[in-house]
């Protein structure tokens, strides 16, 4: 089976599952869910970062990711903030006090795990804030319109059209005309979406969002790429046949939902 039918099959079987659990799941439950899918991405980030070894790390960034979940969910942003400074500490602690071969390996660990909780935990967790605002459940799918319609048409664009190699040294396969085409077809979606599930918001707002958003993403996708780059690995995962792991399904979202929800809280909102 192609790795292109793969990411199709994939796809007809969990955006299924993902929508029922966006329209009759609780804020609680998709809480949940997206606690569970932090656990899994920082599993895979872990491998990545301290490969096969380092239990002790891989474990305490697991719980800080989680507990940052639960801060999102239970008290916001201010709670989300408390939760990643207090964390700084219980990481350097833990650090400090095991043995290392090398002088400032534990740093290196240090970074390693700060790092993962802020790319991952925090950014993951605007899921929940924006789940948890005003029409959480309409803005959650828009978050969802931002990213496939980027992902899908990038793809078909640059298959059919792409010549130019956007940034080769992060990732060989991306195009200017498929980036081209996914902002394109973001912009359009975002539009319609809104037209559709939002009549009140202006449709400025809606171009805006759907631009940047899709910029956005393609960089959270050339920041994984990167990632997995200087690990050394071509999947971050292989949870998803076709698409490979958590993380590869999750890179656009790192970037763009941090974006949606100020933009929504602060832009909007004027």
């Amino acid at each position: 089976m192609s790795t292109h039918l793969k990411r199709w099959l994939t796809a007809l079987l969990a955006v299924p599952v993902l929508l029922l659990l966006i329209i009759f799941g609780s804020e609680v439950l998709f809480a949940l869910f997206i606690a569970a899918i932090i656990a899994a991405a920082m599993m895979e980030y872990n491998f990545m970062v301290f490969g096969a070894g380092r239990p002790a790390e891989k474990s305490v960034t697991i719980i800080i990711a989680l507990l940052v979940a639960a801060a999102a969910w239970s008290g916001g942003t201010s709670l989300v903030l408390a939760t990643v400074a207090l964390s700084l500490l219980g990481l350097f602690s833990l650090s400090l006090l095991r043995d290392e071969e090398e002088p400032g390996t534990h740093l290196k660990r240090v970074m390693g795990g700060i790092f993962g909780i802020l790319y991952i935990a925090v950014m993951m967790s605007f899921f929940i804030l924006i789940r948890c605002g005003g029409d959480g459940r309409t803005w959650v799918f828009f978050l969802i319109v931002m990213a496939f319609s980027t992902d899908v048409p990038a793809f078909y664009a640059g298959r059919t059209w792409g010549r130019r190699k956007l940034l080769p040294s992060v990732s060989a396969g991306k195009t200017v005309e498929g980036s081209l085409g996914g902002t394109a077809g973001c912009v359009a979606a975002c539009t319609i979406y809104s037209v559709l599930f939002l009549p009140d918001l202006w449709l400025g707002h809606a171009v805006v969002m759907g631009f940047m958003g899709s910029i956005l993403g393609q960089l959270g996708d050339l920041s994984e790429s990167a990632l997995k780059r200087a690990s050394n690995i071509k999947d971050s995962g292989f949870l998803f046949p076709g698409h490979g792991g958590i993380l590869d399904r999750l890179d656009s979202f790192l970037f763009m939902a941090p974006f949606l929800y100020y933009y929504k809280e602060y832009i909007i909102s004027l």
